[in-house]
């Protein structure tokens, strides 16, 4: 891999600069080496130490703001990935995504809010962020959130 395809590159050249690991809220860490991966606990949209929106996709977020949001728990992922392994440029690719979608009857559009999430991933680690994926509907996320990710990566 050349310096230019590092992760740490790309995420230079899409302006994204990795936010310090979230604390948790409860009785388990961000992220942890399990089997030959380094699996994230479920990100939530969290942005500059704030949730970036609230509420039920279909009904008071729509399905563009829920995509962001999925794009952001895929930077809070990476984040807390990197900081189990020593950095981003010890992730080699992301093996799967899986999100949370809080979603009003009738919504059936979870995998193209999940593609912030996935398209981040290929962003950033070229082919090898493509990976396996379940897009799941709920009724509702911790704090009211729209969209909550978790992934395991591939350690370099």
């Amino acid at each position: 891999m050349t310096a230019a395809e590092a992760p740490s590159a790309r995420l230079a050249a899409l302006g994204i600069e990795l936010p310090p690991p979230t604390t948790p809220a409860g009785s388990y860490v961000p992220a942890a080496m399990i089997g030959g991966l380094v699996s994230t606990s479920g990100q939530i949209p969290v942005k500059d130490g704030a949730l970036m929106a609230t509420g039920i996709v279909g009904a008071e977020i729509s399905q563009e703001e829920a995509t962001a949001c999925a794009r952001q728990c895929a930077i809070t992922a990476i984040a807390a990935a990197a900081s189990v392994v020593g950095g981003v440029d010890n992730l080699a690719g992301v093996a799967e995504i899986t999100g949370y979608v809080a979603s009003a009857p009738g919504f059936t559009a979870q995998p193209q809010v999940l593609n912030g999430a996935s398209d981040l991933c290929v962003e950033v680690f070229g082919d090898s962020g493509r990976h396996i994926r379940s897009a799941v509907g709920v009724a509702v996320l911790p704090l009211g959130v729209p969209v909550e990710v978790a992934i395991r990566f591939i350690p370099a």
